[in-house]
């Protein structure tokens, strides 16, 4: 392993931690918008990471997702995890801002991903492709808005999938509740527990392909062209 290969791990690293922590604190920060105190008075809304690192969704899943491939003689995969769900009681936000707002806290940190990546897209197309002469400290940021690129094209694609437990669905099922229709909600109430198990069928399954891959490059193009 080179200098650039841990150049890009710790990039690598850095980036998904920038994503998936501004990705929760998102959710709470709107939830407090309209009166929920509930992640401020937990201290979630912090940007410390230590408090919303996962060991599994945070540590273990990007291990497997990253290096996995690797160890099966393909190149490396791309990096996919989440931190702690920051806690919100979306009952005192319907309370106070309706469906509308719950739908709102659904969407905020995938607006978050994506205006990452917008931002990040922006940069890098103005930045020089670093050479063997730049700086250590000019390549690592080259990458690092790379990876943030990439990484929070790849939660905002996810994430608005309609897999129970994940932000897509939780948008579909405020959205329903706001017109009455009550079968979809109570249908993802009950399925969200099997959500991981269909996040892991996509990943090891041709699904990964429509489902992912296909829209992950083409935000990516929309992005960086």
């Amino acid at each position: 392993m080179n200098s650039i290969d841990l150049l890009e791990i710790g990039a690598a690293i850095v980036a998904l931690l920038i994503a998936i922590i501004g990705h929760e604190i998102m959710h709470g920060w709107v939830a407090y918008k309209y009166g929920d105190m509930t992640a401020k008075n937990s201290g979630r809304l912090s940007i410390n990471p230590l408090i919303h690192i996962d060991p599994f969704g945070s540590i273990l899943v990007p291990l497997m997702t990253y290096f996995l491939p690797m160890l099966m003689g393909a190149e490396s995969g791309f990096l996919f995890g989440w931190a702690k769900p920051v806690p919100v009681n979306i009952h005192t936000v319907i309370r106070n801002g309706g469906y509308n707002a719950a739908m709102q806290v659904s969407l905020a940190g995938i607006v978050y991903n994506i205006f990452l990546a917008t931002l990040s897209s922006v940069i890098v197309l103005s930045m020089a492709q670093p050479s063997n002469v730049e700086s250590v400290a000019y390549i690592f940021g080259y990458i690092l808005i790379l990876k943030l690129l990439l990484i929070n094209v790849i939660l905002a694609v996810f994430n608005l999938l309609p897999i129970p437990g994940f932000d897509g669905a939780h948008f579909i099922s405020y959205l329903t509740l706001k017109y009455k229709i009550r079968a979809v909600t109570e249908f993802f109430a009950k399925a969200e527990p099997y959500g991981m198990i269909v996040i892991i069928i996509i990943l090891v399954t041709p699904l990964k392909i429509p489902l992912v891959m296909w829209p992950i490059q083409t935000v990516l193009n929309l992005l960086v062209g």
